[in-house]
C-alpha cells in the first residue's frame, strides 16, 4: 500500500468517525449510518491492500 492510499483510507476513516459522532450528537440516524459505512469501507480497503502487500513479498 502506498502512502497516498494510506492517507486516503485514514482520511475516510476519520471523516466517518466525525460523521458518526455528529449524527449521534444530533440524533441523526442517517448521518450516523453514513459514518459507520465510511469507516467500514476504509477498513475493507486497508485489509485488501494488506492482502496485496502480503502476496507481493
Amino acid at each position: 500500500m502506498d502512502i497516498a492510499d494510506k492517507a486516503k483510507n485514514a482520511a475516510q476513516d476519520l471523516a466517518g468517525k466525525a460523521k458518526e459522532a455528529i449524527g449521534d450528537a444530533t440524533d441523526n440516524e442517517r448521518l450516523e449510518a453514513e459514518g459507520r459505512k465510511d469507516q467500514t469501507e476504509a477498513a475493507a480497503r486497508k485489509a485488501g491492500e494488506n492482502v496485496k502487500d502480503a502476496f507481493k513479498k
